[in-house]
């Protein structure tokens, strides 16, 4: 009679992990669309082939702890985040619990079992909870991921377990999030109407600019001289057949010319409804009046366009 035997060796460590990152996301993306990362290493890698079949008593657990319930940034606001242990909303891991990637059947998924000649490191997918409203910058969070692994490494010719790997290690997962200054801008169209004369149009009054902000941020609002002012700072003026008609937009009630330009612009502060730093999920507002200048000579009949481009300097 002839005996085989084989031995048993241990196939998985723990090592260091590859940050996660979700990269730069404006604000008001953070707040209402939920963003994606991954890490291709979270710490655990096997090299050779597992088993093809896992007993019941075969586990990989990956328990995740973290000193904060989130990625915290400069202000001390939180972006918080889902993990996965895949690339699905399938999975989900609950930080603190262990989660055991030989029971969910992962571990086939990524090629651990029957492969032979590949070193596979285990991956965690993230995605961020919708509705953070946050200051701008950095957020960062420090993962601690405790792997703990038991399973027979080796087998005989009868299917009988030779040994098993039973080992555990500890590693940190840093993941990131930099939050970029952002607004959600309304500025409803400007019409004179008609009128047969030049002195004959009206005011436009009572007109708002609506600005939602990056929580924290302050600003400024500038309005460029649009495509036809007679020079920078001068009036602005709209366009038909090679023709012009004189306007100008006003700030507030007032007199004084909004521009784009130092004093011109108009900052956060100044806003006549929530004035001061931006609100992030609450809206600021800045009136104007807007008249066609009297003092110029009525231009031949027809339709006077402009466009004047609004701007956010942070």
């Amino acid at each position: 009679m002839m005996f085989c035997s084989a031995s048993a060796s241990a196939l998985c460590s723990v090592g260091s992990t590859t940050p996660a990152s979700f990269g730069l996301v404006s604000s008001i993306a953070v707040r209402t669309t939920s963003q994606f990362s991954s890490t291709v290493h979270a710490g655990l890698q096997c090299t050779g082939s597992l088993l093809s079949v896992l007993a019941s008593n075969d586990h990989f657990y990956a328990t995740v702890t973290s000193a904060t319930a989130g990625m915290v940034g400069p202000t001390g606001d939180v972006i918080g985040y889902t993990l996965y242990a895949n690339n699905s909303s399938s999975y989900p891991i609950t930080r603190g619990v262990g989660f055991d990637f030989a029971r969910n059947s992962l571990l086939d998924v990524l090629g651990l079992l029957g492969n032979p000649t590949v070193a596979t490191a285990i991956p965690l997918y993230l995605r961020t909870l919708v509705g953070s409203n946050v200051a701008a910058g950095l957020y960062t969070e420090t993962l601690n991921i405790h792997w703990d692994w038991n399973y027979c490494s080796g087998i005989g010719v009868l299917g009988v377990c030779l040994g098993r790997d039973i080992n555990s290690g500890t590693t940190s997962l840093v993941v990131n999030l930099n939050v970029t200054n952002d607004c959600l801008i309304s500025a409803p169209n400007i019409n004179f109407g008609s009128a047969p004369v030049v002195s004959a149009f009206g005011a436009v009054t009572s007109q708002t600019i609506t600005l939602t902000c990056t929580k924290g941020s302050l600003y400024s609002v500038g309005l460029d001289d649009g495509q036809h002012a007679t020079n920078a700072g001068g009036r602005r003026r709209m366009l038909f057949a090679g023709q012009y008609l004189a306007y100008d937009i006003f700030k507030g009630a007032g007199s004084s010319r909004w521009g784009n330009v130092s004093g011109a612009r108009r900052a956060s502060p100044t806003a006549d409804l929530n004035p001061g730093r931006g609100l992030g999920n609450g809206s600021q507002t800045f009136n104007y009046n807007a008249k066609i200048y009297p003092d110029q000579n009525t231009p031949p009949a027809g339709t006077y366009l402009d466009s004047v481009v609004l701007e956010v300097g942070f």
